[in-house]
């Protein structure tokens, strides 16, 4: 049974005390704010509207009273958050997180004044105010702004996106309805005859039984639900990508693939590039699967056989200070400095919930904000999958440790195209010491098949979904008709190509795209496959390198969001403008297989 979150002694709760000592000394800083009964909450930003246009020091009075009053609002909110997550029956802990929501809800919509004002001045007057020398140090943050001018609109037009923004919402809500409340599944057996539930969650666990009857029985049961369902799906999917359409052409965008990577600076060469290069080297998977079929001893091999472990799973058991001191170990290549910041934090200055407790929230998150030390959320239970979650998490958190303690206010934070990559590269680091140091045939097999998943997982089957999300919002662009036949057709094919003429497609399998959520995000897939990409480029050239190569991935650490997130990576040493850091992740992929081949026959 849990603890109850007053019992879980001191040393394994993470500081918040750092932030503030007390609930009642944040409730003193929130009402710093005074009454927010009525607009305008905040007057200190509302008296500049309007005046932007009067010279460069109006525009940085305002901005950076807007930006010290998010500050002290993200400070707010960070502590607000993390003591809801550690006991979310504590009313006080969820009055408080509402408070906060609430607020930054009013600030949002007070300061969103901001932005169109200043992209409503002519262009002379942008001009001078980015070369002014008052403005220097915001002289990107605002770069960034204007890079969107082309794509604004008037005043009265945005007002009317806005306000459109829930109802094209829409359908990604009612999806999520039916997907996570509505949907019931039948019960299915196992060889034996015995009957199991069937849920979101057993589905997976399912998937990775030794029982090939169970597996089949819940890939059939699991789909056929959603093929019950695929009209009232499909309009759901094509809703959302309508939405998508509506608003690149109501911004004049030339796709619904440019709305999505021009505010990021992100050229869609990078897109096309990382399907381009996974074709071209697409037969090292086949390979691999072809080698699964022969070591689980298979006659023909279907798609709910590609998730059962090739060996048992590892009953390895390692106490959180130990996973720690591996992590620390691992981490070696990015230096000393590297390696005692992160062994403090995880240890003595309590960055990590580590334990679960009675009510906390599941699962593993890095947070915090600029001003406060990184806080990491486990539940940790002495398993190996979180020991690699551990470090996972703690890649985020030194990305954020540097960010803050390099980068002013306005660049402390990263974008999610570079979100992904130091928490990957770490765990790599891990991945290549435990392989090195595994004590058994078994144990290396394990952690080779781990790795190579992670990577069929996210760089194969990641851009097969880029692929399909590209078709479909292409095919909406040219007043292409999405039905439920021409979607399973498309996503047959992409099945065919990604997995090869020797695996055996299940009609079920055609309707895979109805069931995954990330269609309805934006173009959010690819960003998993670049940044596996960046993290295994930059991971070789650091382990392979020197202090040069160190310091060079150092550097993007410390970077924050102080450039765009192409020129960054690529002063890392890694250029996402061409295919080679997928090429050679493609390349690292087919060595893991290879290993992994030599390893079973020895």
């Amino acid at each position: 049974m849990s603890k109850e979150r007053k019992d879980v002694i001191e040393k394994d709760k993470w500081n918040v005390e750092a932030l503030y000592p007390s609930f009642e000394e944040w409730q003193k800083e929130y009402n710093s704010f005074g009454s927010l009964e009525k607009p305008p909450f905040f007057p200190e930003v509302a008296k500049y509207r309007g005046h932007l246009n009067e010279s460069p020091e109006k525009v940085l009075e305002a901005l950076e009273t807007i930006l010290k009053l998010d500050q002290k609002l993200s400070r707010l909110y960070t502590y607000a958050h993390l003591r809801f997550d550690e006991d979310i029956a504590n009313d006080e802990h969820k009055k408080a997180f509402n408070q906060i929501l609430s607020t930054l809800t009013h600030f949002g919509h007070e300061i969103s004044w901001f932005e169109p004002e200043l992209l409503a001045l002519d262009e002379k007057k942008q001009n001078e105010y980015l070369q002014s020398t008052v403005l220097t140090p915001y002289r990107f943050y605002l770069e960034k702004i204007i890079h969107l001018k082309p794509h604004t609109l008037s005043a009265e037009k945005e007002e009317l996106l806005a306000l459109s923004s829930q109802a094209l919402y829409a359908s990604h809500k009612a999806f999520s309805a039916i997907n996570d409340a509505d949907f019931v599944f039948p019960n299915v057996k196992d060889s034996d005859d015995l009957e199991h539930p069937l849920t979101h969650a057993t589905f997976a666990l399912s998937l990775r039984s030794q029982d090939r009857t169970l597996r089949k029985n819940a890939f059939l049961a699991y789909h056929g639900t959603y093929q019950n369902y695929q009209n009232t799906l499909c309009e759901l999917l094509n809703g959302q990508i309508q939405s998508h359409v509506f608003n690149s052409r109501a911004r004049h965008y030339p796709s619904c693939l440019d709305a999505a990577l021009f505010p990021k600076n992100i050229e869609t060469q990078v897109y096309h590039s990382l399907i381009e290069a996974v074709h071209a080297d697409i037969p090292c998977l086949y390979e691999y699967i072809d080698l699964r079929k022969q070591i689980l001893g298979l006659d023909d091999i279907h798609l709910y056989d590609m998730y059962v472990p090739l060996t048992k799973d590892l009953d390895i058991k390692m106490p959180y200070e130990e996973a720690v001191n591996l992590i620390i170990e691992s981490v070696a290549p990015l230096g000393s400095e590297y390696q005692d910041i992160l062994h403090k934090g995880l240890v003595h200055d309590r960055w990590v919930d580590r334990f679960e407790n009675k009510n906390k929230r599941s699962g593993a998150y890095s947070s915090g904000c600029y001003d406060s030390m990184p806080y990491i959320l486990m539940n940790y239970k002495n398993i190996l999958r979180d020991v690699f979650t551990l470090a996972h998490e703690a890649g985020h958190s030194m990305h954020s440790y540097y960010t803050h303690k390099n980068q002013p206010y306005q660049y402390g934070s990263y974008p999610i195209f570079l979100a992904e990559v130091a928490s990957t590269f770490n765990e790599d680091l891990l991945m290549q010491l435990m392989i090195k140091r595994a004590k058994s045939k078994n144990e290396k097999i394990f952690l080779l098949n781990q790795k190579i998943e992670d990577l069929r997982g996210t760089l194969f089957r990641q851009t097969m979904f880029a692929e399909f999300e590209l078709f479909i919002h292409e095919c909406a662009e040219k007043n292409i008709p999405l039905t439920p036949k021409s979607l399973k057709e498309k996503y047959r094919a992409l099945n065919r190509l990604y997995f090869g003429n020797n695996v055996q497609l299940d009609p079920e399998s055609d309707i895979e795209w109805a069931r995954i959520p990330h269609f309805y995000y934006n173009f959010y897939v690819y960003q998993y496959a670049t940044g596996i990409s960046a993290a295994l480029s930059l991971s070789q050239i650091v382990t392979n390198g020197g202090e040069k190569e160190r310091d060079a991935y150092l550097n993007f650490l410390k970077s924050g969001s102080s450039r765009y997130p192409i020129e960054t990576l690529q002063l890392a040493g890694v250029d996402m403008l061409s295919p080679e850091p997928v090429k050679m992740t493609i390349k690292k992929f087919s060595a893991l297989v290879t290993e992994l081949k030599k390893t079973i026959n020895s």
